[in-house]
């Protein structure tokens, strides 16, 4: 099969790869899409070897579970050992012997197929499209936000960043709160938010300093992990959604003299995101930029460093 396969330097097309390995479903991508941990992950981030790619929708081709066969379905990446106390406790993504779709130990959907146990897999309902499913994987890290925190429903918050992942994280608090502020450096991507009805700024003032509950951080660069402490107000809570391939040193004096609380944050629940796709409480449509053949794989990777949404289709 045609995959996109990363040596740990390098990336390249194979036209030869082998199917994925059976015991599993066997899924046909329809559709994959281009998210900054794939970008980050070619520079180093995870020092992952295999195929890349997490965000996709598929069609079951091959199953024991003979109803899946022929649904179409997103994924949940994190596959479990099933044996843990994690795994026990519903908490696959943290089991330490896990794999994870594109980014540990396990092949991702920048090919023509893939597998996951069935156990992972959800039907997409008819009324959301293969364009806007392949967000499920992306829109359910940003309902985990609110799943870890359960954010006062007054509270102010910030968001730190204008790209792929920020623009899906203010649209799900917007379902639940007003007072929202996204922070970017690019006007076009921003006044997406504002036909929201989504504050936005690019740059921080003195006025905005120390005065938010909850930020956000979604930029993908040092910059905005550091702002984030200008942001949050003493005690407040800075949540962090950047997976970021560096190895420079960051100052957390702020972060200790004012108390600040930092959530890790990632994976979430998938049922919310497809609900809100199908019920058009969130919205994806405008967020797609353009789609790519595996074939042009080059063409694809430095139009996603610019882009929104870069999907490929296999």
């Amino acid at each position: 099969m045609k995959a996109v396969y990363f040596d740990g330097s390098k990336i390249s097309l194979k036209t030869d790869y082998p199917n994925p390995k059976s015991g599993e479903a066997l899924v046909k991508v329809r559709l994959a899409g281009i998210c900054g941990t794939d970008l980050e992950m070619i520079q180093g981030y995870a020092s992952y070897v295999g195929i890349l790619g997490h965000e996709f929708v598929g069609e079951v081709v091959e199953s024991d579970n003979k109803n899946l066969i022929g649904k179409r379905i997103v994924g949940e990446i994190n596959a479990g050992c099933g044996k843990c106390q994690m795994c026990a406790d519903g908490l696959e993504r943290h089991c330490p012997n896990r794999t994870v779709l594109g980014i540990y130990k396990r092949d991702g959907a920048f090919a023509q197929y893939l597998s996951l146990p069935e156990k992972n897999l959800h039907i997409i309902p008819d009324s959301v499209s293969d364009e806007q499913a392949v967000f499920v994987e992306p829109l359910a890290a940003a309902f985990e936000i609110e799943e870890q925190l359960k954010i006062k429903s007054d509270a102010k918050i910030a968001v730190l960043g204008d790209g792929r992942l920020a623009q899906l994280i203010v649209r799900v608090l917007r379902i639940n709160h007003t007072n929202i502020t996204c922070f970017g450096k690019h006007k076009e991507k921003l006044d997406m938010a504002s036909k929201l009805g989504i504050q936005t700024k690019i740059g921080i003032t003195p006025k905005d300093e120390h005065s938010f509950d909850v930020v956000v951080e979604a930029t993908g660069s040092e910059s905005g992990f550091l702002d984030t402490m200008k942001l949050a107000k003493p005690r407040g809570t800075v949540v962090l959604k950047s997976t970021i391939a560096s190895k420079n040193r960051l100052d957390l004096t702020t972060a200790i003299v004012n108390e600040i609380t930092f959530v890790g944050s990632r994976c979430g629940p998938f049922r919310p995101a497809i609900q809100a796709l199908a019920t058009g409480a969130v919205s994806v449509d405008d967020l797609i930029d353009s789609v790519y053949s595996l074939d042009d794989l080059g063409e694809a990777l430095v139009a996603a460093k610019n882009k929104l949404k870069v999907l490929l289709k296999p």
